[in-house]
C-alpha cells in the first residue's frame, strides 16, 4: 500500500484527516499529516517531512498531498520527490484524498491520476435549482 502524507498550511491536513475519518467509518491507516506553523523555517520542514516519509514509507512509496502550489509546503516537499517513489500532487481536498486512499493499492502512477481527477471531478459549481434537489 502506498501511503499518503498531507502537507498544508495551518490544520488543514488534521482537518482532511477527520473528514476522511467520518466518511470512511475509521481513521486509514498509514495517513499523516505535517501542518505548518507561519512562523517555522524552510530547513525545518524540509528535515520534518523527510523524517516523516522514512517512517510513512511502508515499501510501496509515499504520495505526498499538498495544498497550494507555489506555496511553502509544495515548494519544500518538491525537493523530496523521487519519480515513482515520493511524488506529490497539489490542491488537496476531501474528494481527491478520498480518492487516492480508495486507490493507493495500485502502482504509483494510477494512484497519481486517480488523486488528480478525484480532486478535479469534486469541484463544480453547485447552482440554486440543483441544491434545492440535493
Amino acid at each position: 500500500m502506498i501511503s499518503l502524507l498531507i502537507v498544508a498550511h495551518g490544520n488543514l491536513g488534521e482537518s482532511l484527516i477527520q473528514c476522511a475519518t467520518h466518511v470512511l467509518g475509521q481513521r486509514p491507516e498509514a495517513l499523516e499529516h505535517m501542518d505548518l506553523a507561519a512562523c517555522e523555517d524552510a530547513d525545518s520542514i524540509l528535515a520534518r517531512a523527510a523524517d516523516l516519509l522514512q517512517t510513512l514509507d511502508r515499501g510501496e512509496g509515499v504520495l505526498i498531498l499538498t495544498d497550494v502550489y507555489g506555496a511553502t509546503p509544495c515548494n519544500t516537499v518538491c525537493k523530496l520527490i523521487q519519480s515513482d517513489r515520493v511524488e506529490a500532487v497539489s490542491g488537496v481536498n476531501l474528494p481527491m484524498l478520498l480518492k487516492a486512499l480508495t486507490y493507493r493499492d495500485r502502482d504509483m502512477n494510477t494512484l497519481l491520476h486517480q488523486a488528480v481527477s478525484g480532486g478535479q471531478a469534486g469541484i463544480f459549481h453547485v447552482q440554486a435549482q440543483q441544491a434545492a434537489h440535493a
